[in-house]
Formats: structure tokens, sequence, C-alpha cells
């Protein structure tokens, strides 16, 4: 699972790769043009992270024991389900 959403993905080819990390480098791509630009709006940005970065936190907080205990059970049952 990738860590980030707006992490851009590489090619695996390392003569992309190569390319793609030149064209970031240099802010533009190889045939002139201009790299697609962000067009999120930055406070937005700001506010989810923000949000995401304590969410988990204080939901554990707030479970008692015995929710926290359910989603745990039910956690292990999806994984060794697969299996």
């Amino acid at each position: 699972m990738p860590s980030r959403a707006s992490t851009p993905k590489r090619p695996r080819d390392p003569n992309l790769r190569a390319r793609s990390v030149v064209e970031d480098l240099i802010g533009e791509k190889m045939d002139g043009s201009p790299l697609p630009v962000d067009t999120r709006n930055p406070a937005a940005v700001a506010l989810s992270k923000l949000g995401a970065s304590k969410g988990g936190k204080a939901r554990a907080a707030n479970l008692s024991n015995a929710k926290r205990k359910s989603i745990a059970k039910k956690a292990a049952k999806a994984r060794w389900a697969s299996r």
C-alpha cells in the first residue's frame, strides 16, 4: 500500500525513471512543455493533513476496551480468512 496518495508513480524501467527524475529537476518535460500543475487548494490540503495526523489517535482514545477488542477480532478474522 502506498504511503502517500500524492507521491507520483515512477516507471519501473530505469531509462524512463531517469527521464522522469530529470523532468522533475528541470521543471518541464523533455519536449519543452510544462509539467502539470497541482490545482488543489493549498488551504484544503493543509487542513486535510492536520485532520489525518490526529484522526487515528483521537479515535483510538475514544474507543472502549470492548469495542477495540471486537475491531481487532474482526481484523484478525479477515486477515486469516484469505489464507
